[in-house]
């Protein structure tokens, strides 16, 4: 696992922000959708207007082929989108049904929300080997797409986020699995913890203190 910093993450979006990978980044380290979820998102399960999206499915490549299944935990979720996120897929959403437009396509509420240019959903090899090289010819720390996922889960613990709030936005089957994957924060998070309370108590005894001088 190896995660991107406040820096590295805004070095990373402004390097995509031309680029076809533009908003699988976004989604992955600012929304923490696994690969296959990036995949498989439909604009049907995008609200733009609440600010959420639903996670419902992913995509599964195999020898045989690709295939749509269940997210891995088994269950839907609902994603809070970021005020950015939120405004990039509008925009995207222009783009791509102008592009439709083109081949003499309506854009639909069951069409991919990311895909090729000439609008088939894609591989998620294809989107792993595409963020390869796109670290590469930019200069980036590499690292695998599937650790935006992580850099966004640690970005959120690290910040205070609860558990249990982290693992409902990332999919997790439960908040153990969030805690495990996500330990080696947990320590940061104690002394913190304990930092604040501490203020706390500092706090009530100043004002018990005064109020005796009274």
């Amino acid at each position: 696992m190896q995660t991107l910093d406040a820096d590295g993450t805004i070095e990373l979006i402004e390097a995509a922000r031309t680029t076809s990978l533009f908003l699988p980044i976004l989604l992955g380290v600012l929304c923490g959708l696994r690969r296959g979820e990036v995949v498989a998102l439909r604009w049907r399960s995008v609200d733009l207007k609440q600010g959420q999206l639903a996670v419902s499915a992913s995509t599964e490549q195999t020898d045989a082929g690709i295939r749509e299944k269940d997210t891995k935990s088994g269950n839907s979720r609902s994603v809070a989108l970021p005020a950015m996120v939120v405004e990039e897929l509008r925009q995207h959403r222009l783009r791509q049904a102008e592009r439709h437009l083109l081949l003499g396509v309506r854009l639909s509420e069951d069409h991919h929300v990311v895909t090729s240019e000439d609008g088939r959903p894609l591989q998620p090899r294809s989107l792993s080997q595409a963020f390869r090289k796109f670290l590469a010819r930019n200069g980036l720390k590499k690292i695998r797409l599937h650790d935006l996922r992580h850099s966004h889960a640690t970005a959120m613990l690290g910040a205070g986020v609860h558990p249990k709030i982290a693992q409902e936005r990332l999919g997790h089957s439960s908040v153990s699995v969030t805690i495990d994957l996500y330990s080696h924060i947990l320590p940061g998070m104690q002394a913190e913890a304990v930092s604040l309370v501490d203020a706390a108590m500092k706090d009530a005894l100043d004002r018990r203190a005064a109020k005796k001088k009274w």
